[in-house]
């Protein structure tokens, strides 16, 4: 006869204790976030500094109203429009039977290859009246609607069709299905897109510039340019950061606190797309004229001025000199970006809690912040308290780092997050010491995250203009400010070359951005 013993007491659950970080990786992790946070708080100290009534001088008064009518109704017209031909573009490539849906998919993407100012200069150099708001409007819509179409065609893509087809069977046609199913799931991807839009064109220098519209970024750059007027510059950058702030609130804000994740992967098949009929010919017409504008004109007009520019004449020793520096400036605050990230990732994966969020969500402040109030806090600072460092090499990178450090520090946890740290604790059994462990363990299996962090600050750092125009070293020529000193003084044959390097060195990250897409549409 078997006696069934009883059971055995279920041993009560006790959370995991977090390993204490080291001491050296929590300073090194401060360290970071005290410089990313250098700008905001320059900032907000110069306004306490200047003082209420000059501060309120500066900040109420008519130019002041005009910059922020011009920059709100800008980024408003812009956000609309870039989420109706993001949403539009998205929910025909992933939703309907148009033909050629993944070729379609790398051509509503690769807008991003051309840097808006090199957009502005294709439509202003072969058609000059494109300036003022109209011309502003529609030249940054066609640069940044890829911002909202990426996320949303993601969010499209992984919705369960099931939810839908649950819509259709209850009566509803098409139309409000998408209004009263798709749309409400598709919030996230609307809000953020919209965000990074908004974000983008209140840092944005050389579009507007070159489109003869002012906003706070061209005027902050005048003003420092003909007189450095240090209070009236950083009286519009602390309006310039309070707008970025309050689309930061305003987005949180819109985000509720809805759910939209769920359990499982929803139904394991495509959804059916939807027949487009007799309106097929009328929507690729209209892609092929989107396609045209965000794409054709640019790279035609960089084209034509290359062949039949009067003053193409291509000092090659220059443009070799400007490709060496682009280069060798991205490739150096590649590394000392990524370097700079992993303390600060490596806490918010390996050693959670409250002080490791704080110190990684302080390094996120500056994706916020324009580059040319960055840039402006760093030349003051250095100008008032670090003088040998004012207009040098090491200056500029670590106004690369401050501008650029959000992108490493979100590929480098994503990358230690997939690295199990049980083979840490393997390799150390077997007698490695932390160093080794690192060197053979960590470092192998997190190279990946680190390689594509390093080439999204690269290509980030290439076509970068405000901060390299006021922070490098006199004489430093890069392809972006060779670029800009060409076409601002009207040499449009001059600066093609430099146009045509930059959409070049470009292309690689909209190839990378639309692989995953092709894959999925195929």
């Amino acid at each position: 006869m078997t006696v069934l013993s009883a059971p055995e007491a279920t041993p009560p659950v006790t959370r995991r204790r977090v390993p204490r970080p080291p001491a050296l990786l929590v300073l090194a992790a401060a360290a970071v976030a005290l410089l990313a946070l250098l700008p905001l708080g320059f900032v907000a100290w110069q306004a306490v500094d200047t003082g209420w009534s000059e501060a309120s001088r500066l900040v109420f008064r008519d130019r002041t109203g005009e910059l922020l009518w011009n920059t709100v109704r800008l980024t408003g017209g812009c956000v609309v429009l870039c989420v109706l031909l993001g949403v539009g573009g998205a929910w025909l490539v992933e939703r309907s039977d148009l033909p050629l849906r993944r070729l379609w998919t790398v051509l509503l993407v690769a807008p991003l290859a051309v840097p808006s100012f090199v957009n502005a200069f294709g439509w202003v150099s072969v058609l000059p009246s494109a300036d003022g708001y109209g011309g502003a409007l529609l030249i940054t819509t066609l640069s940044y609607f890829p911002l909202v179409f990426l996320p949303a065609a993601a969010m499209l893509r992984g919705l369960d069709p099931g939810l839908e087809e649950s819509a259709y069977s209850l009566g509803l046609n098409r139309g409000a299905t998408f209004a009263r199913v798709v749309l409400p799931q598709l919030r996230p991807a609307l809000l953020g897109g919209g965000l990074l839009v908004a974000l983008h064109l209140l840092s944005e220098f050389g579009a507007l510039a070159l489109l003869r519209y002012p906003t706070f970024t061209t005027a902050i750059y005048d003003q420092f340019q003909s007189s450095f007027n240090s209070s009236a510059a950083t009286m519009l950058a602390a309006v310039l950061v309070l707008l970025c702030l309050t689309l930061l609130v305003l987005e949180l804000a819109l985000r509720g606190r809805s759910r939209y994740a769920r359990i499982g992967g929803g139904a394991p098949r495509p959804p059916s797309p939807a027949r487009l009929g007799w309106a097929t010919w009328p929507v690729t017409a209209a892609l092929v004229g989107l396609t045209v504008l965000s794409l054709g004109v640019p790279i035609g007009s960089i084209v034509r001025w290359l062949v039949a520019g009067s003053s193409t004449g291509i000092d090659a020793h220059i443009l070799l000199q400007a490709t060496g520096s682009s280069l060798t400036l991205g490739a150096l605050a590649a590394v000392i970006t990524v370097v700079l990230a992993v303390p600060a990732a490596w806490l918010a994966v390996r050693h959670r809690g409250r002080v490791s969020a704080l110190l990684e969500r302080s390094t996120y402040v500056s994706s916020a912040l324009p580059g040319i109030v960055v840039a402006l806090a760093l030349v003051t600072i250095a100008i008032r308290g670090a003088k040998p460092l004012y207009q040098t090499a090491p200056l500029l990178l670590a106004g690369y780092a401050i501008l650029f450090l959000p992108r490493a520090v979100v590929t480098v946890r994503a990358a230690l997050a997939q690295a199990p740290p049980v083979l840490d604790s393997v390799a150390h059994s077997l007698g490695q010491g932390p160093i080794g462990t690192l060197r053979r363990v960590t470092l192998p299996l997190i190279a990946p995250g680190l390689g594509a962090g390093a080439a999204l600050v690269f290509l980030a750092v290439v076509t970068e203009l405000t901060a390299t125009l006021l922070l490098s070293p006199l004489g430093t020529r890069t392809l972006a400010t060779e670029f800009w000193n060409q076409s601002n003084s009207l040499a449009y044959g001059a600066a093609a070359p430099y146009a045509a390097l930059l959409v070049l060195l470009s292309a690689p990250a909209t190839y990378l951005l639309t692989r995953q897409a092709r894959r999925v549409t195929a």
